[in-house]
């Protein structure tokens, strides 16, 4: 056997053995970046939101969460929140979410593709969608302040995100 027949058999074996996963779907924390005096206090970088610190019907998008591979946590507003027993929103419970990543509008880049773990429905709603504010609006943050915006949003240039779309909109 050649030694190019070789390693095109070898390559093929290691490809095929070698499936792409994502974490895309999969349940997250929320999280914000810790103030000074919590980092002092708990030595961490970042601290868990709240089901209070979020109000219903909203998107939310979370950078620094450890939970997925891109750091990346959404919420989308459908997403079920956490309740006490009596039906109520429980006020101190983590708000959880779902990892996502950026994504170029039109792309199907968001399939999920392990729905392990997911979230019923969700894989059928999701979708390249803006989560942050219009592209336009994000470059005149940036030109305006750029170490704010740097602050506030990291590297992110886009506010295209994989998301699951509302309900309405899906039908589902």
């Amino acid at each position: 056997m050649s030694v190019r027949t070789t390693l095109l058999m070898s390559a093929a074996l290691l490809l095929g053995g070698c499936e792409v996963t994502s974490e895309i779907g999969k349940p997250c924390a929320l999280v914000r970046k810790a103030t000074a005096e919590e980092k002092a206090q708990t030595g961490q970088d970042t601290m868990p939101i709240l089901e209070k610190e979020i109000a219903a019907r909203q998107d939310f998008i979370s950078f620094g969460s450890l939970g997925c591979e891109d750091l990346i946590c959404v919420r989308d507003q459908d997403y079920p929140r956490a309740l006490n027993e009596d039906g109520t929103v429980n006020g101190n419970a983590p708000a959880m979410g779902y990892c996502s990543k950026p994504c170029v509008e039109g792309s199907s880049a968001c399939e999920v593709k392990d729905t392990s773990d997911v979230l019923p429905g969700l894989p059928e709603r999701m979708a390249c969608r803006p989560l942050l504010l219009d592209q336009a609006t994000l470059e005149a943050l940036r030109a305006e302040n750029e170490a704010q915006y740097r602050a506030t949003f990291g590297e992110n240039n886009s506010p295209f995100f994989c998301a699951g779309a509302p309900v309405a909109e899906t039908g589902t």
